[in-house]
């Protein structure tokens, strides 16, 4: 008897305008699961991203907010406060999370905000054709490191899950990878753990920073971009659970 693979409710039933091999559709499936598992569809908030994932909303069926570049976690910070019963997450990219949001993440954690946010790193900026991001690792070729991403005047790719880490007001942070099914099913169990915490009320912040392939703007296909997470990108950002 083959096995039957439904659609979760939460995930909603539309066209996706990712393109192909993208992993923003493979982590809307998978939050989209774990909203529906806990049963928290009716009081869950989410907080759109300015980025590839900028319509998230067409894909989750659940109260999405839409807000400017970067400040997912200040309004997340609003929406939690005001409605202290919901259960509320961000959604971010490493342009928008690691760049010019880096302040609103680094203080939402550093004020022990009880929050949950995914964090999706591909080390590109996507949406606006493939620059260098914060997270680009070293040698890596973008429009605007030709010759690859140099330490010296371009800078190192910044580690986000270890800073956060560090400060007292996070509960949890873990990394995790889109790369192959026992990844993906660990970064699903990632974000549950996540959201479990928030309905617990843990006194803080959890953030899953996940790995995401972006075979566009790697040049890459679909199966060469898993691969380069699993033996490049993963040697710079270690998969790991690195607090809670």
């Amino acid at each position: 008897m083959k096995a039957v693979h439904k659609r979760t409710p939460v995930l909603k039933d539309c066209p996706t305008h990712y393109c192909p091999g993208c992993g923003h559709g493979i982590a809307h499936r998978i939050l989209a699961e774990v909203i529906d598992e806990l049963g928290i569809q009716g009081r869950t908030i989410g907080i759109a991203p300015v980025g590839c994932a900028v319509l998230a909303y067409n894909y989750l069926d659940v109260d999405m907010i839409e807000v400017a570049h970067g400040r997912a976690p200040a309004v997340a910070t609003g929406m939690k406060r005001t409605n202290p019963d919901s259960i509320v997450f961000s959604y971010q990219g490493d342009g928008d999370l690691a760049a010019i949001g880096t302040a609103e993440i680094l203080h939402a954690a550093h004020r022990a905000e009880p929050l949950t946010v995914i964090f999706i790193n591909n080390a590109v900026f996507g949406m606006t054709g493939g620059q260098m991001a914060p997270t680009t690792t070293l040698g890596q070729v973008t429009a605007t490191t030709p010759a690859g991403r140099q330490a010296r005047g371009e800078g190192y790719p910044l580690q986000v899950s270890e800073i956060l880490a560090l400060l007292p007001g996070t509960v949890y942070v873990e990394r995790c990878a889109l790369s192959g099914t026992v990844s993906i099913k660990r970064a699903k169990a990632a974000i549950k753990h996540a959201f479990e915490l928030q309905m617990d009320g843990a006194p803080g912040l959890s953030l899953v920073e996940v790995l995401s392939p972006c075979p566009t703007y790697w040049r890459m296909s679909p199966g060469d971009a898993m691969k380069w997470i699993k033996e490049e990108m993963s040697q710079v950002f270690p998969i790991a659970r690195l607090k809670g």
